[in-house]
């Protein structure tokens, strides 16, 4: 398929509006030799632009072409960010809670002596937010915007007396001889948009399984995914104590996390999508003859909140 064809069967297919945002002036070249050839008809470019303008006339943008800034300062404010805060909570979804024959480990309780809290996106707005964040393929670290991180989040929910230790990447001795309670590992994708996230084996971003191998196989672990997506997991799964799929919570998505991990909430939310064993059986959808999922379409176990924890 060349460039003239795919310009051709894009106008042609009914798209009004062409994102070329380097190479446009071969795009306009093109499109307007097309047309001159009439390949591309000029009543489909008057149909393109008449519902363009519809739409501007309708928004009323000609009359009014500045936006209104009247609401700006709500931008930011506390009220939309306990809002953030819900709906991070709210699409947050439990994949598994105990190993089998074990008590749930979620709830997790706040008051404890000391707690480890690891992997590379505990700490991190930007993987938080991912991609199409502040800028097109979304930043790491702490500096793009306000917010809180997950391990600050549940820094500020324990017990004031409950020890929280932050490693990024613990090795297993460590982990074995530190007398920890529990830990929360936060694992999980680095920010991308649009061709730069696709992937042939849809892994977490090293070293986040050497991090879940060094801490689930040493103590008692929850496992927060933090992914636009589902990624393999399966080869860990008898390790986690708990998997707590978190998606890309955003900038509140701290506090939305440790909502649920500490029984202020429960969990309620469902898989959006099916979650895969392996990318071998991809692609695969409810109804396929071959539909054997890690967790299936719907997908998500519920707890009760806990408030004396």
């Amino acid at each position: 398929m060349n460039y003239s064809y795919s310009v051709q069967a894009g106008i042609l297919a009914g798209i009004d509006m062409i994102m070329v945002p380097e190479n446009f002036g071969e795009f306009i070249d093109e499109l307007k030799l097309q047309v001159k050839n009439n390949v591309v008809p000029m009543s489909r470019i008057d149909d393109a632009v008449r519902r363009i303008l519809r739409v501007k006339f309708v928004m009323g943008l000609f009359e009014n072409p500045i936006a209104d800034l009247s609401l700006s300062d709500k931008l930011g404010s506390q009220e939309h960010r306990e809002l953030a805060r819900e709906a991070a909570r709210k699409s947050l979804v439990l994949l598994k809670n105990g190993k089998h024959g074990s008590k749930p480990l979620l709830p997790l309780p706040k008051k404890t002596s000391k707690i480890l809290v690891a992997g590379s996106h505990a700490d991190n707005l930007g993987y938080q937010c991912g991609g199409w964040t502040i800028e097109w393929q979304g930043v790491q670290g702490n500096d793009l915007t306000a917010g809180t991180t997950i391990l600050g989040a549940i820094k500020k929910t324990v017990d004031p007396t409950t020890q929280v230790v932050y490693m990024e990447n613990p090795d297993a001795n460590f982990v074995k001889t530190s007398k920890f309670s529990y830990a929360v590992v936060v694992v999980g994708e680095v920010p991308y948009a649009e061709m730069f996230g696709d992937s042939s084996n849809l892994t977490i971003s090293e070293p986040g399984p050497t991090v879940i191998s060094n801490v689930c196989g040493s103590i008692k672990c929850v496992v927060v995914v933090v992914s636009g997506r589902p990624v393999v997991i399966e080869p860990y799964l008898s390790q986690i104590d708990a998997l707590v799929a978190a998606w890309l919570p955003g900038s509140e998505g701290g506090p939305g996390v440790a909502d649920a991990l500490f029984g202020d909430h429960g969990f309620t939310g469902k898989l959006a999508r099916t979650w895969f064993k392996s990318v071998d059986q991809l692609p695969m959808n409810v109804g396929d003859s071959h539909y054997d999922p890690l967790f299936p379409f719907g997908f998500g176990l519920v707890t009760e909140p806990r408030k004396e924890n």
